[in-house]
This record gives C-alpha cells, structure tokens and sequence, in this order.
C-alpha cells in the first residue's frame, strides 16, 4: 500500500499525518517526528519521508507527523546555506510559501494528537494500541519525549517505547566530555551549534517555558517513562544532551540503551543509503524486535 495524509487538527491548528502502512505488519507501530530545528523541515525530507519507507517495508508501519513549526524568528542566528535551485537560504520558506508558524506547545500537543490518533487506527495497520511507539529525530526527538511527558502527567496510556536519534532534550546543553571536545574541530560550520545558537534556536520555540519538562525534558523527573532506544550521531554537540538524557533515565529506572553511531555528524538520517544511516535504521528494528514489551503502561512519575 502506498503511503496516505491524514488530515488532524490539534492545539487550534490543523497538520497532518502521512501513515506509511506494512505489507506485512510484525506488530509494533511508529509514530515519527522529524527534525529541524523546531523551524525547518517536512515530512518529505529523508529523516522523514526514507526512514519511514525504510522501517514500512521491513514490517513496522510509521505514522509521520507534519507538525506546525515554530516561527523564523530565529532563522537569522544560523549561517545560512544557499539551495541550488534558487538560491534562497536554505531555512527560508519556498517561493509563495504561506503556512501558520506556532511556539510550543503546539508540536508537542500535535505529537499527542498523532500519537492518539494511532492507537484508534493500529488496528487498520495491523498493530495493536498498546504497541505504538513513538520517536523523532533532533527537535523531534525533543517533540516525542515531550509528548511523552505530557501524556505521562495526564495519566494517559503512552507509547510503548521511545526512539530517539541525535536529540536535543535540554535547553541548556550539557557539558561535552573531553572526547567530543576533541572530535569537535571537524565538524564542517554549517552544522556546529555553538551555545548562543542553540540558545537563540530554543528560546524561539519555547521562549517563556524552557524550564517547562513538557517543552525541554532533560534535567526533569523522568520517572514512568517506557523503554527508550537513543541513536547519538558521533561527533555532534548534542550527542551531550543525548548521553545525559540516558543518564537521567537509568537514575529514573527506566530501561535505556544509548549508542553513538561511528563516524556521524549531527542529522546523518538525511543520508539516505549511506552505511551510517542504514546501521541506525538497523538498530531501530532490532530495538523493536528484542525490547518491544507487551504492553504500553499507563504512565506516571511512580518510581
């Protein structure tokens, strides 16, 4: 089957979902959220649009959200890269592009909608509610886990898992250690994120609530969250922010696996086809096939 949008409308704001189904199901589900900087990104970009046609084929249907992103206001605080077509900054909107921009918390109650909206329809993909799980990849990774929280401090059944990959979970980055220190140097400049940048990039999206653990949920009680996978790119400044997030959750007693993937910079799922990429996507199914539990808890901060 061909992937489908779905029309959803959460938080005052309509979006979408493109449900990308299995031939044949193996009973986890994937709710997915790409990256972007909370600004940029859609979900026909490869972290998107090829992840979730890579996982479909290989059994686990992905329901990609096309969340409203945040507004460019900091767009300015990147150095710009130029598209071939036009050349246009990279971030900028196309040409007669008009969409709704909105802060936090619109994605991450969209990522709810989504992830809600799944579990009524696991059926039609041959999956079962309690087997959905959730996961994005840099500000998605931060969408998903927020999403999390919030359903986490609803009482609300949540998803039966987490996957992550290179995810930014603190509004303050975490010290890098002296081995990332050292791999620093070499990442080209249009993908290191210095603090002022990072700051500026966060304090666009959620600028009266980086303290909120709904909006950034690194540093926050993480008890009663499920399993968690989280995919680090090597030599990427949030890999800090990943590595302490996992430190969080073991503390928390929640069962976590962290990896850093060999010779990446930071969004190596926009590879499509590259051996890195592929090695993720590969941890990513074995993650569902040996740590898929039977059921989604009902979350809560019980320890």
């Amino acid at each position: 089957m061909e992937p489908h949008d779905v029309p959803l409308t959460a938080a005052g704001h309509s979006f979408r979902v493109r449900v990308y189904p299995a031939p044949e199901a193996t009973g986890p589900t994937l709710v997915w959220v790409h990256g972007g900087a909370f600004m940029f990104g859609d979900i026909d970009m490869p972290e998107a649009d090829w992840v979730a046609r890579e996982l479909s084929t290989s059994g686990i249907p992905v329901v990609s959200v096309d969340y409203t992103l945040a507004p460019l206001d900091a767009a300015a605080a990147l150095r710009p890269r130029r598209r071939p077509d036009d050349g246009a900054p990279a971030w900028a909107p196309a040409a007669g592009e008009e969409r709704p921009r909105a802060r936090f918390p619109v994605g991450v109650d969209q990522v709810v909608a989504a992830f809600l909206w799944t579990r009524e329809h696991a059926s039609s993909l041959g999956s079962a509610p309690d087997a959905v799980s959730l996961g994005g990849a840099s500000a998605g990774g931060n969408l998903a886990a927020g999403a999390t929280m919030r359903l986490r401090d609803r009482g609300a059944a949540g998803p039966a898992s987490l996957v992550l990959a290179y995810p930014v979970l603190h509004h303050a980055l975490p010290a890098a250690d002296d081995e990332l220190q050292s791999l620093l140097p070499s990442v080209p400049e249009a993908l290191r994120l210095p603090p002022e940048v990072l700051t500026a990039i966060n304090v666009n999206y959620a600028p009266d609530d980086l303290d909120n653990p709904h909006a950034f949920p690194g540093g926050h009680d993480l008890h009663g969250l499920p399993p968690t996978l989280i995919v680090n790119s090597e030599t990427d400044r949030l890999r800090s922010s990943g590595e302490a997030f996992a430190a969080e959750l073991a503390r928390a007693a929640v069962d976590v696996s962290v990896v850093r993937e060999p010779g990446t910079l930071h969004g190596h799922l926009n590879e499509p086809g590259s051996a890195p990429a592929l090695r993720s996507l590969d941890r990513i199914r074995a993650w569902f096939d040996q740590a898929r539990p039977a059921a989604a808890p009902r979350l809560s901060r019980a320890g």
